[in-house]
C-alpha cells in the first residue's frame, strides 16, 4: 500500500501545521503528484474550532499559496490508523503525538529531521516571525517532496 496520508502536527493547529499543510498541498499540486491526503492537527485543545492565525494567512497570501477555510482540529486516537506519517514541528509535538496516539514507531518525526537542519520550527505565535517559520516549512516540505518523488513506495 502506498504511504500517502500525511498529517502535519503543531500545538494549536492555527500557525505552523496548517502552514505546512497548505505549502505541501501546493507543492504536490505543482509537481503533478496524485493520491496524497494532507491534513493538519493540534496536540492541544486551546484553539479547537478556530481559523488559522491571521499571520499565517498573511504569509500564505504573500507567497500565493492557496488555502481553504481552516478549523483547528485536535489529534484523535483514530488518526493513528488514518494517516501514515505524523510530521511535527518540534520535540514537544513529537512527544505529545506519540503519547496521544500510542505510537512508538518512526511514523512520527519533526519536519526538519529530513533535512540537514535537524531541529524544530519556531512557533510564530510566540516569536511573531511568520517569515522565518515559512522559510523553515518550505525547506522541510521541499525535502519531503523530494523523498516522496524519489521513493516509489513513499517510505520516508
Amino acid at each position: 500500500m502506498d504511504k500517502k496520508r500525511i498529517c502535519f502536527v503543531c500545538h494549536g493547529n492555527i500557525c505552523r501545521s496548517p502552514m505546512a499543510e497548505y505549502v505541501c498541498k501546493d507543492m504536490v499540486k505543482k509537481a503533478n503528484l496524485e493520491g496524497y491526503t494532507i491534513v493538519s492537527r493540534a496536540t492541544s485543545n486551546e484553539e479547537i474550532g478556530n481559523d488559522m492565525h491571521p499571520g499565517t494567512k498573511r504569509i500564505l497570501n504573500a507567497k500565493d499559496i492557496p488555502y481553504a477555510r481552516h478549523q483547528a482540529t485536535r489529534l484523535m486516537a483514530s488518526d493513528a490508523q488514518a494517516y501514515d506519517y505524523f510530521i511535527c514541528m518540534d520535540d514537544a509535538n513529537v512527544n505529545n503525538t506519540k503519547r496521544m496516539l500510542n505510537l512508538k514507531d518512526d511514523r512520527v518525526f519533526k519536519l526538519l529531521d529530513i533535512t540537514s537542519l535537524k531541529r524544530g520550527i519556531a512557533d510564530p505565535w510566540y516569536t511573531g516571525d511568520y517569515e522565518t517559520t515559512y522559510v523553515d516549512v518550505v525547506i522541510g516540505c521541499e525535502a519531503l517532496l523530494q523523498k516522496l518523488m524519489k521513493n516509489k513506495s513513499n517510505e520516508l
